[in-house]
């Protein structure tokens, strides 16, 4: 991450299927919204009331990319980190315009209301040599 870019979570549920396109040079683009709504329990009522959601729009590039189109669906519950960017461009008419969105950097399902299935595949794995956090120089791989 560089200087002054503006790191965020976000945990929330995909409003729509991902939309996957690949760009003139060939790298895939996912491109999804995650809706974010905040609940608190209300002990006059006994019940869960939900708050106002808020809807971030998300961009997801190569390889996870192509994992988030294949993974995940309208409703999944994510988690994913990111940073926030700004986009700025000119309508035809010469208007100005800009939209905040997050660039993900990693995503995951939510496993606190469900369960998943993991399919790794074996060319995604990294390689352990390559390990930054392997301070004893031992290349094996972990037991887990």
């Amino acid at each position: 991450m560089s200087l002054g870019e503006t790191p965020v979570t976000i945990i929330g549920n995909l409003t729509a299927e991902p939309e996957l396109k690949f760009t003139d040079s060939g790298q895939a683009l996912a491109k999804f919204t995650v809706a974010s709504t905040p609940r608190t329990f209300d002990k006059d009522s006994g019940q869960w009331k939900d708050g106002t959601s808020t809807f971030f729009r998300c961009a997801a590039w190569r390889s996870l990319a192509e994992h988030v189109a294949e993974s995940l669906t309208k409703g999944s519950r994510v988690v994913l980190s990111g940073r926030i960017r700004q986009h700025n461009w000119q309508t035809e008419q010469g208007e100005n315009r800009s939209m905040l969105a997050v660039e993900v950097d990693d995503i995951g399902a939510s496993l606190r209301f469900t369960t998943v299935a993991i399919n790794g595949k074996p060319g995604d794995k990294p390689d352990p040599s390559g390990d930054p956090w392997n301070t004893d120089g031992n290349t094996a791989k972990p037991p887990f």
